[in-house]
């Protein structure tokens, strides 16, 4: 028998997870694994087709055109969990890293991946398995995330980068800094990539 939510919440999945990006990944084999020395009997995902037209991929009715004057859609996928007698049911975009994935970027393997990945988030949100992973990607890359000052130190482009786009949104650089216990000479490579992907998420592509 599964062991509770309050249990499974509190094993620690890091040693079994990849980091990418700041964050801690874990494989889909590695969690169906963990189900199973957890107490599972029967751990597994099933793709769910889109009746429309019988494959993976859920694409928006909506086609939309960015400031290129390129159409896209953006796509989504949805997969059946089974864990003993109960049967979730998980609906997640195409993602490539924060970003959507769009027509003109589309590959199977990112439409495997998001399904692995709902797999995975799906299993955190009904078991607790994993689920501080997803609580600390969900603050947002440079909210959640402070590298050890191990990298390399940021370069002059992406500093240059992130005071014009802060000079650009009058933002105040110095006290978000700060507020992560950073300075300008201490910000790492992956210090300024992460307040880089924060910024263009929410201002869009600079």
């Amino acid at each position: 028998m599964l062991k509770s939510y309050d249990e499974l919440r509190k094993v620690d999945v890091a040693p079994y997870c990849e980091e990418r990006d700041g964050f801690l990944y874990l494989n889909w084999a590695r969690c169906i694994t963990l189900l199973h020395e957890y107490g599972a009997e029967k751990a597994y995902w099933e793709v769910i087709e889109n009746e429309k037209t019988g494959n993976s991929l859920r694409p928006t009715e909506e086609v939309f055109t960015d400031k290129s004057g390129v159409s896209n859609r953006c796509y989504e996928t949805k997969i059946k969990v089974v864990i003993d007698d109960s049967v979730y049911y998980m609906q997640t975009p195409v993602l490539n890293g924060k970003n959507p994935v769009k027509d003109n970027s589309m590959n199977q393997l990112r439409t495997w991946n998001s399904m692995c990945r709902a797999f995975v988030k799906c299993v955190a949100i009904n078991t607790g398995l994993g689920f501080d992973l997803w609580l600390k990607e969900e603050t947002g890359p440079f909210a959640s995330y402070i590298p050890e000052q191990k990298g390399i130190k940021a370069s002059e482009a992406q500093i240059k980068a992130i005071k014009s786009i802060g000079k650009k949104h009058r933002l105040d650089l110095d006290k978000w800094i700060t507020n992560n216990n950073k300075t300008w000479d201490s910000l790492t490579d992956v210090d300024a990539g992460n307040m880089l992907n924060t910024l263009k998420e929410k201002y869009g592509d600079e």
